[in-house]
């Protein structure tokens, strides 16, 4: 599934043509679904903006150190 024409904020792999994940903000989306994160498999989480600044905010703190290095 692709977005409905806003542009990515970010793509989180771009080495290949994949569908590599895209990360998007739609202001015209209802607040709780106003950031999407697509995979390369067609899937996407929303999430309202809040949401991805706690998200960042683990991400930066740490938080999400230990899930990196035990999926490698």
């Amino acid at each position: 599934m692709h977005d409905t024409g806003t542009e990515p904020i970010a793509t989180f792999c771009g080495n290949c043509n994949c569908g590599c994940p895209q990360l998007f903000v739609d202001p015209a989306a209802p607040q709780e679904k106003r950031v999407r994160i697509t995979d390369d498999f067609g899937q996407q989480v929303q999430m309202s903006e809040e949401q991805f600044r706690d998200l960042i905010a683990q991400a930066k703190s740490g938080a999400l150190d230990d899930l990196a290095t035990s999926a490698v």
